[in-house]
This record gives structure tokens, C-alpha cells and sequence, in this order.
């Protein structure tokens, strides 16, 4: 017997719960002073516009109207192209080394990590490769075989 699938009421049949998040918007700066143009050389202005990594704030976040989000993003890609504002910024982090949290620090029974092994060899530094068939070379070094004599 197949299963009985569990249809989900629509938004207008739940009733007692909490359907969504009630939040206040936050009202837009722009629009609060009557700002009808902004500036791509108040890098102050736009900086509050922009994390830590000098990444674009969402609207949600910025709290600004559509059409003032759009010149924010505007203004802020003029003053990247002219050097005023950075692409991206470095963010240092607390801790040293490298990032992983630890793991990959038990490597004995893989053998040592990329920074650890020497480097591999050029093509310039590869050996002369062997002469193939039976027959030996003349400039081929030869194996002799040394007899020990033992004495008493």
C-alpha cells in the first residue's frame, strides 16, 4: 500500500502559528534626508555601505529603498573603477598558519606534507634513460664481479 502523502495546509489555513518574522523596516537614510543623488567621491558615505571585505551590503541589511540601494551599488563600482574604494580587502585572521582547525596534522602514515618534500625534478634534471634491447653500449659501464678470497 502506497504512502498517504501529507498535503501541507496553505498560508490561509494555519492558524496558531507564527506564519513569518514580523520586522520593522528600517527606514532609508537617502529618502530620510531627501537625497537624490549620491556621490561616488563621499568614500566615507559609501564605506558604510560595505563590510569588512569590502563586499556590497544587502538592502535587508543597509536597510535602503530599492532605487537607492541601486545608486549605492552604482556610486560604489564607479569608485572602485577609479580607485577610490578597494575590490576586495585582506582580513588577518587570530590565528597562525594555516586555516583546517587541526586536522590533517597526523600525516605519519601518509608521509610527509607538500611543504615538507623536496621539490620534484625538472625535465632538465631527469636521468638519461636506459638503452633498450639486449645489446650492451660501448660507453655503458660494466658490473664486475669481485671474487674475496679468504685467507687463514
Amino acid at each position: 500500500m502506497g504512502r498517504k502523502s501529507k498535503a501541507q495546509p496553505s498560508r490561509g489555513e494555519r492558524k496558531g502559528k507564527d506564519t513569518g518574522k514580523r520586522f520593522k523596516p528600517k527606514p532609508c537614510m537617502f529618502c530620510q534626508e531627501q537625497i537624490s543623488w549620491i556621490d561616488y567621491k563621499d568614500v566615507n558615505l559609501l564605506r558604510r555601505y560595505m563590510s569588512d571585505r569590502a563586499k556590497i551590503r544587502a538592502r535587508r541589511v543597509s536597510g535602503n529603498c530599492v532605487q537607492h540601494q541601486r545608486d549605492v551599488a552604482l556610486a560604489i563600482k564607479t569608485a572602485r573603477e577609479l580607485a577610490l574604494l578597494p575590490y576586495a580587502t585582506r582580513v588577518s585572521s587570530s590565528r597562525g598558519g594555516r586555516g583546517g582547525g587541526g586536522r590533517g596534522r597526523d600525516r605519519d602514515d601518509r608521509g610527509p606534507s607538500r611543504d615538507e618534500r623536496p621539490p620534484r625534478p625538472g625535465p632538465g634534471d631527469a636521468p638519461p634513460p636506459a638503452p633498450r634491447g639486449g645489446a650492451k653500449s660501448a660507453d655503458a659501464p660494466t658490473v664486475q664481479q669481485e671474487t674475496v678470497v679468504e685467507s687463514q
